[in-house]
């Protein structure tokens, strides 16, 4: 498996302003893998703890928060520990708080010392200390790209070309292309699910790993208790998947509970990283959280693949759709937009939303590239009018041009400032230059 991701944390290890390194990330993305296979590899020593099954070793982190008295301890029971030449790995940090604490008097006192740490519900494992403020640097880590899926099935010429300008690819070559996309909407990119298909190409196998992978969020429900009942983190967590790209009314995620706690479970899911929240702007500029209204948003789920599965799509009759944009009613298209933005613009998801009495308009995305906003659609290209990105582009004639990305070939409308590209392509159109 090749991740783009690696490129980031390789920064960090040879960075001179290198601080201890939390990686974040929904459970089973691979950020263990990405240090046991990557970030290891460029050290003469490494050593792993795993706070979750080490629970013995939290004492240490209990009694002080001196790096020496830690490092003593830690290397009683897996060897020498040598700023410049170890990484110091402390994987499930979440399961002793107090490992984070200690990081800040890790940068003070042993700044040559290579820290990095891992975990999922980290946020939880925050809301119980004091966190070290300026003192770690965060690496945001999620499911593979439509790109990294392309390099670990050896398909890397057209890996490369999903990062190539589509207006120089040819009807046949983008055909191919989303062909494979295809694909991809039902594997989705969560690590073990596209080795699985890489190795059996069975989606069976896959929708099976699947089903684990969602068992195992299930399981983590029960650690939120008392915060919220797991029961209506369940129906939020699935009634979430179902309204991928409509607007968001907390009563209607689960009708046996109050609005209040729906709100409640739907914040930790999305604090679990296995929502992400995309709130609505009215007015965009830079940067979009400015303008940013909390109370109307949509949501994204972590990945595509889960979303199919957690919703059951019926995935012998939509394979034969021809258009992907026809696939489970277009939410597996909006889902890999919000996905990809996501992964290769980084930060927060924002859309364009105007309510007026007469009428209410809505753009799907907004992106930033180069400094300017660009609103995005995902639309068929043959029908509808595209009445609310032209209303957009109207009213904010600071916005370049508008994206449409749907499941053909790419063509310029320059007259109306729009341009039409193949839903893959969205990598190229932002600059993304992050190759493993």
């Amino acid at each position: 498996m090749k991740r783009s991701i690696a490129q980031d944390i390789m920064r960090w290890r040879h960075s001179k302003r290198r601080k201890p390194l939390i990686i974040r990330g929904a459970r089973q993305v691979g950020k263990t893998w990405l240090v046991d296979n990557v970030l290891s590899k460029s050290f003469d020593h490494f050593v792993k703890i795993d706070l979750e099954k080490r629970r013995d070793l939290h004492i240490h982190f209990e009694e002080s928060l001196e790096p020496g008295a830690i490092l003593n301890a830690l290397e009683l029971v897996a060897g020498r520990i040598i700023p410049g030449k170890t990484l110091l790995f402390l994987d499930e940090i979440q399961a002793c708080p107090r490992a984070v604490m200690a990081l800040r008097y890790f940068y003070e006192q042993v700044p040559d010392l290579h820290v990095v740490t891992a975990g999922s519900l980290l946020e939880f494992a925050f809301g119980q200390i004091s966190i070290p403020v300026g003192r770690v640097q965060y690496l945001n880590m999620g499911p593979m790209t439509f790109y990294e899926y392309l390099l670990a099935l050896d398909r890397d010429p057209m890996a490369e070309a999903v990062l190539s300008d589509p207006a120089k690819s040819g009807k046949h070559v983008s055909d191919m292309i989303l062909a494979e996309l295809k694909k991809y909407f039902f594997t989705g990119g969560m690590p073990e699910c596209v080795k699985i298909w890489r190795d059996t190409s069975s989606m069976l196998e896959v929708f099976q790993v699947q089903s684990e992978i969602l068992d195992s969020f299930r399981d983590d429900f029960s650690k939120y208790t008392p915060k919220v009942d797991p029961t209506c983190l369940d129906a939020v967590f699935l009634n979430t998947a179902g309204s991928v790209g409509e607007q968001i009314k907390y009563t209607r995620l689960n009708h046996g509970h109050t609005g209040q706690t729906n709100r409640k479970a739907f914040d930790l899911l999305a604090k679990a990283r296995v929502i992400q929240k995309i709130s609505s702007c009215n007015a965009p500029g830079i940067p979009l959280g400015a303008n940013a209204n909390p109370k109307k948003f949509k949501a994204a789920m972590l990945d595509i693949g889960l979303l199919q599965r957690l919703c059951q799509v019926p995935v012998e009759a939509e394979l034969r759709q021809e258009n992907l944009l026809d696939i489970y009613r277009g939410k597996l298209a909006e889902q890999f937009i919000a996905q990809e933005l996501w992964t290769w613009q980084g930060g927060p998801l924002y859309y364009w939303s105007r309510d007026a009495r007469s009428s209410n308009a809505e753009v799907d995305f907004l992106a930033v590239h180069d400094g300017a906003v660009y609103p995005i659609e995902v639309k068929s290209g043959k029908g509808g009018s595209l009445r609310s990105l032209h209303l957009m582009l109207e009213k904010y004639p600071h916005c370049p041009e508008g994206w449409v990305f749907y499941s053909g070939e790419y063509r310029e409308l320059p007259q109306q400032k729009l341009k039409f590209m193949p839903l893959y392509s969205l990598p190229f159109f932002l600059g993304s230059t992050n190759r493993p």
